[in-house]
């Protein structure tokens, strides 16, 4: 049996193992960019990885504002962009 999990992020499909973090598997994608400020548009990734700054906020199944260092990936989750 496989520990690959697909999840979408921005409405495109990525791959991570079970147990990882949302942020840990886009990086692992290189997908770098989690957001961007909202003044400025400035690009965000992961900064601390644990949990302490902000700079990871995602939107989750429709939930603002959770930070992707902190969450695993599930099955066919998604992942969208903050402002």
């Amino acid at each position: 049996m496989s520990n690959d999990i697909s999840f979408f992020f921005n409405g495109e499909k990525f791959t991570g193992a079970k147990g990882q973090s949302i942020a840990a598997a886009l990086i692992a994608n290189e997908q770098r960019e989690l957001r961007r400020t909202r003044f400025g548009e400035e690009p965000r990734s992961i900064f601390c990885g644990i949990g302490i700054c902000f700079d990871c906020v995602v939107t989750i199944d429709g939930v603002a504002n959770q930070r992707a260092c902190l969450i695993e990936i599930s099955s066919d989750m998604n992942v969208e962009s903050s402002l």
